[in-house]
């Protein structure tokens, strides 16, 4: 406590010896009355402490008080200010309202004044409804027959429908036909056209054996000390051994065989 021991101001309400008179301090040098004691001095500190903590508890209650009464009052002088406003406005549309009414009533009895010359012209138009009635009935005679026209009409169309549902399925069955046909006729090309390149490749492999042959054949014969001009004669060249019917009988009966220029054998 920083003012602990520090001299204050003695209030009018002072409990700090309350069963006798206050003490007086000694200022001065010479006899006088006795000094407070540290204890009753600390004790009247914290009494008024406590006073002083208790006022401004109150003060600040008051205070929070006073905000919220001032925040009402100005919330009520809005709601004053706004009502004020609104009472007029509200009394101008009831009187608008009431002005309204009565023209409306006004303008019913006038109406109501001048549908008396009409009461002639309902009598007429009851007769008249009741014309058009009979000629109702009579009409109602020719729609039932043309209603059974229609549902003649109705029940060969249905035929019609299944016919044209048949059509439709026999032209589906043609455009697949033509569909598998042309699918079947690539094929077909596709087929013709890998047995083509495939007998060229044939070609090619069989001439290049015959011509590794000629030459192991060639070089073995050197190796032997035989002449190469009887190779020739005897064997022939590659191309001499290709010619002919000479491939035909060495490939002809293969897996190739029952191949021909129209293509392979169809299924």
């Amino acid at each position: 406590m920083a003012g602990r021991y520090r001299m204050t101001r003695q209030p009018d309400g002072f409990r700090g010896f309350r069963d006798g008179p206050r003490p007086m301090l000694q200022r001065g040098p010479g006899p006088g009355p006795l000094p407070l004691r540290p204890s009753a001095l600390e004790e009247e500190l914290e009494i008024q402490h406590r006073d002083i903590q208790r006022i401004l508890a109150e003060n600040r209650h008051v205070i929070d008080e006073n905000v919220i009464l001032q925040r009402e009052l100005a919330a009520i002088k809005d709601e004053i200010h706004r009502l004020g406003q609104i009472i007029p406005k509200h009394r101008a549309d009831e009187e608008v309202q009431a002005r309204g009414l009565i023209q409306r009533g006004l303008k019913l009895e006038a109406e109501l004044r001048a549908a008396e010359p009409l009461r002639t012209e309902v009598m007429q138009l009851r007769m008249e409804a009741q014309k058009l009635n009979v000629l109702r009935q009579e009409l109602s005679g020719q729609v039932q027959t043309l209603t059974k026209d229609i549902s003649q009409l109705q029940a060969e169309n249905q035929q019609l429908t299944a016919m044209r549902a048949d059509i439709d399925g026999m032209r589906k069955e043609l455009l697949e036909a033509r569909r598998a046909f042309e699918y079947e006729k690539k094929a077909n090309e596709v087929q013709v056209e890998q047995k083509q390149a495939m007998e060229k490749n044939l070609i090619s492999m069989a001439r290049e054996i015959e011509k590794l042959r000629a030459e192991q054949l060639s070089a073995e014969r050197r190796a032997h000390g035989y002449g190469t001009g009887g190779y020739g004669m005897l064997n022939g060249s590659p191309e001499m051994r290709y010619s002919g019917s000479a491939f035909g009988d060495i490939y002809g009966g293969g897996a190739w065989g029952t191949y021909d220029k129209r293509g392979p054998p169809r299924h």
